[in-house]
């Protein structure tokens, strides 16, 4: 536990006052709901009042006239009636106003997630991410369902409760105050200890559902390759950590929270008791005023306990509205672009001097320089590690680079807006990934402005639309998680359907043919010579056989271009090119 980031008192009140702002734009509605429990707390208030009226004014004299007696009773019935409406209408407004902070608060951390970087998804497991946006927010609901609430109605009660308990006995009110310093006490210490817990109990928790949602997508390979047992073992060990954090939260709340405040609270009834006692022996004592006095002690503690109870809610709430801040704090964005009204109209690519690194330390690539004039296809080549897909996420504007400049039509893409860079930018990746939904869907990717016409004409331009038309339900047929159900040739002509059905400018293929098998590949050859015609093409391939028409082929080694030319010229100067080429086709010098 040692080795947790501390949760300073000051870092808490930032993160409070921080999620607070969520409330401005539902003023109204908690005005209505904190006026709402201002009434509530004046009807317990009144209530033990009219009581200690009765007792002194009636009981205890023998004057029992009805109609007084009467009016009490019904004063008292409709003051208990009106409090529970009130009460129930209180409850349902904050939790209105809870959901509707966590709905805001999970599209916020959903927005950013999809304007995050590359690099934050390279370092994150998604299964962090995804108990960010999901198990924090919603422990941040309680903070604004129970503990606020109660906070408030408490603060409320104890004031109130003060204020009656001055007006009867002024010495007494007194004494009784006593009793706060000491709570106060006890919540400070139990924040103090807490928030480190916490920490560690959200940290672990994360930390499971990143190794749960790591076995699930990685299931094939674990069972394969026989790795349940290590699995196993690892989620075991962080449970146990988990537990272990849990463990410590349940006996640090059995000390510092009902426990304490119940001692205190007995303190208080034994001190107020001996009071009544002694001072019983000088003067007559009014059977209401200590009814009162108890009764309001014993409802001064009881929202104390609440709190106090609740302190473990609030402390979980902070510690996870600090997770869910930090991803949104997170500066690791998307490359910005300038929005300029430039537009990619030819497709000619320059990649001047170009140096990057993932890491700030590694250089990846190492002075690229190349171009690419319009409709030509140049084919990026080389052992893996050599940077082919560094070059295409530049391109793409996946991540940001400092060295060098890209330019397209002459214009740095730095210079473009995402939305004509996307538009004009057409990209195929090895892996493809299909959403849940339909065939139809996964094309058209919710693109209004294409028409079922162009739908159909990418599939067929691709030869993927007859195998679509034999499905029963065609192209509305369903697509399940990451197209499970499809095989890895069809799920990369779907791709291509969907590449080709906004018609890029610019096509980028990275090793778009390696997932589909021999016979389908002859098969969509003719397809992709359709498809570069008349765009700028950059293509990865590992299947030499599929860019030897390339007009320019560049040779990648640890980051440099170490040759270029066409397939012909390449071979001729028999480095590394012809090397590869000759074990693909298995010919031995």
């Amino acid at each position: 536990m040692n080795n947790q980031p501390t949760f300073s008192n000051k870092a808490q009140t930032t993160i409070l006052i921080r999620l607070l702002t969520y409330l401005k734009p539902h003023k109204k509605a908690v005005f209505v709901a904190l006026a709402l429990l201002i009434l509530t707390v004046i009807g317990d208030i009144i209530g033990p009042f009219l009581i200690k009226i009765f007792l002194d004014e009636h009981v205890a004299i023998g004057n029992f006239d009805t109609k007084p007696i009467l009016t009490l009773a019904v004063t008292y019935i409709f003051i208990q009636f009106i409090n529970v409406i009130l009460s129930y209408i209180q409850l349902i407004k904050f939790q209105e106003i809870a959901l509707k902070v966590i709905q805001q608060l999970r599209i916020d951390a959903f927005t950013k997630i999809h304007r995050l970087g590359m690099r934050y998804f390279d370092n994150t497991p998604a299964g962090s991410i995804v108990s960010r946006a999901t198990n924090d927010t919603e422990a941040i609901k309680d903070l604004f369902v129970s503990v606020l609430s109660s906070f408030v109605q408490a603060g409320f009660l104890i004031i109130g409760m003060y204020i009656a308990m001055f007006l009867l006995n002024p010495l007494l009110a007194m004494f009784v105050l006593i009793v706060l310093p000491l709570i106060f006490i006890v919540i400070y210490y139990y924040r103090k200890l807490s928030s480190v817990v916490y920490l560690t109990m959200r940290e672990k928790l994360s930390e499971l559902n990143a190794k749960l949602a790591e076995g699930l997508s990685g299931m094939v390979i674990v069972q394969a390759f026989r790795q349940e047992q290590r699995f196993h073992d690892e989620f075991n060990e962080i449970n146990q950590q988990h537990y272990r954090a849990m463990m410590d939260n349940t006996k640090l709340n059995s000390t510092l929270l009902r426990p304490v405040i119940d001692l205190i609270y007995f303190v208080a009834i034994i001190l107020l008791l001996t009071y009544f006692g002694i001072t019983s022996f000088s003067t007559s004592i009014e059977v209401g005023v200590i009814y009162v006095f108890i009764t309001y002690i014993n409802r001064f503690f009881e929202p104390i306990n609440q709190v106090m109870e609740r302190l473990a809610i609030f402390q979980q709430a902070l510690v996870a509205a600090s997770r869910v801040f930090t991803l949104l704090d997170h500066e690791e964005l998307e490359p910005r672009q300038q929005e300029t009204n430039a537009h990619i109209s030819n497709g000619f690519i320059e990649f001047k001097q170009v140096t990057f690194s993932y890491d700030g330390k590694v250089d990846v690539l190492k002075d690229i320089s190349f171009t690419v004039k319009p409709g030509e296809t140049v084919a990026l080549v080389g052992h893996t590690g050599s940077g082919k897909s560094s070059i295409i996420n530049l391109l793409m504007r996946f991540y940001e680079f400092e060295q060098g400049d890209i330019l397209i039509d002459g214009t740095s893409i730095k210079s473009y807006s995402k939305n004509e860079l996307r538009k004009k930018l057409g990209l195929v990746l090895q892996d493809p990934f299909l959403f849940y939904g339909t065939i139809e869907s996964n094309i058209r990717l919710h693109d209004q402005s294409l028409t079922d016409e162009d739908v159909r004409a990418a599939a067929k331009f691709v030869q993927v639309n007859q195998y679509i038309e034999q499905l029963p339900n065609g192209y509305q047929q369903n697509v399940t998680e990451r197209g499970s159900t499809l095989s890895s040739g069809q799920r990369q002509l779907i791709a291509f359907a969907r590449t080709i059905a906004t018609n890029p400018k610019i096509l980028v293929l990275d090793e778009a043919t390696a997932s589909i098998d021999t016979e389908t590949e002859v098969a969509i050859q003719g397809s992709l010579e359709k498809m570069r015609k008349g765009r700028t093409t950059i293509a990865i391939a590992h299947r030499l056989s599929t860019i030897q028409d390339a007009e320019q082929i560049l040779v990648l080694h640890q980051g440099k271009i170490i040759e270029r030319g066409n397939h012909q010229q390449l071979l001729v100067q028999k480095g590394l090119y012809h090397k590869m080429y000759l074990l693909q086709n298995g010919i031995v010098e």
